[in-house]
């Protein structure tokens, strides 16, 4: 398999690893000086989830040598980073989650398998949720039902997956 990771040393004494362009470049794979920023951007992603299987050395040749008026006959292997969900397409995507694991645990498989498979960041807007209202403690009564109340502020109990809650006051709370 193509390796072109490189150590990165900070000053703060911590240290990262890297994909490097540049050398893929030396290595003669293909002169990237010259591709897009967005097509290297992409690359980059292409090596980092680089495993043989789902993304092979083809897939990285074929994007490093990519030309603008070339033939589009393969696609691009591309794995997101993360994912962000508002609410509203957050909360379908975790009852969805629940069913396909309802139906696993119905054939008596591990639940634990129905996972998503990058991070995913779930944001609950809750600001406009008003549960008391009329009283001289509402105020109070509703910022302390902002984390506990939601349905979302119990650990959710899927890898790979946050809560971030956002109440009244900005954000309450998070949930892993």
């Amino acid at each position: 398999m193509i390796d072109v990771r490189q150590r990165l040393q900070l000053p703060s004494g911590a240290s990262g690893t890297y994909h490097s362009l540049p050398l893929l470049e030396q290595r003669g794979v293909a002169s990237l000086s010259r591709l897009p920023v967005c097509l290297r951007i992409l690359l980059e992603s292409v090596l980092r989830n680089l495993d043989g299987q789902h993304i092979r050395n083809d897939d990285v040749e074929a994007l490093a040598r990519w030309q603008p008026s070339g033939a589009r006959t393969a696609e691009v292997p591309f794995v997101v980073g993360r994912v962000l969900l508002q609410d509203f397409t957050g909360v379908p995507l975790l009852v969805d989650l629940a069913a396909m694991r309802s139906e696993v645990a119905r054939r008596g498989r591990d639940v634990a398998r129905v996972q998503p498979m990058v991070p995913v960041d779930l944001v609950i807007d809750h600001s406009v949720q008003v549960d008391y209202f009329g009283r001289d403690d509402a105020l109070r009564l509703n910022m302390e039902m902002g984390l506990p109340a939601h349905p979302c502020a119990a650990r959710n109990g899927y890898d790979n997956t946050r809560s971030a809650l956002r109440g009244r006051r900005g954000a309450v709370g998070e949930s892993r």
